[in-house]
């Protein structure tokens, strides 16, 4: 059923291409699902530590952001762990890591 979404791909895609031009380096760790899979994002700070966010949509079906820890940032290791065990559960996943030290969302914004 098609509900007026973007493609994951689209929105990915065009984030990772303004992110380039901005040059803010950003990977694709984790091809998903080209049309609906979701993402969790790991926010690099570099030496600051690292915040990993996943998708949520709230009861509207807008798209949001959560961290996946309670503690918002964590150390890099604790980061990669949680990020490995959630590609083994869903392979549809995308992943995505973006080196910004303030780690600011690049999909939060307006």
């Amino acid at each position: 059923m098609d509900d007026g979404r973007l493609p994951t791909h689209l929105w990915v895609g065009a984030t990772l291409r303004q992110l380039s031009m901005e040059a803010v380096p950003a990977f694709v760790l984790q091809k998903g699902d080209a049309n609906g899979g979701s993402v969790l994002l790991k926010l690099n700070m570099l030496d600051n530590g690292c915040r990993v966010l996943t998708q949520a949509r709230d009861l509207d079906g807008k798209l949001g952001w959560m961290s996946v820890f309670r503690e918002d940032v964590v150390d890099e290791a604790k980061a990669d762990d949680y990020i490995e065990r959630a590609r083994q559960r869903d392979p549809d996943l995308w992943v995505i890591e973006v080196e910004d030290r303030q780690g600011r969302n690049p999909f939060d914004r307006e």
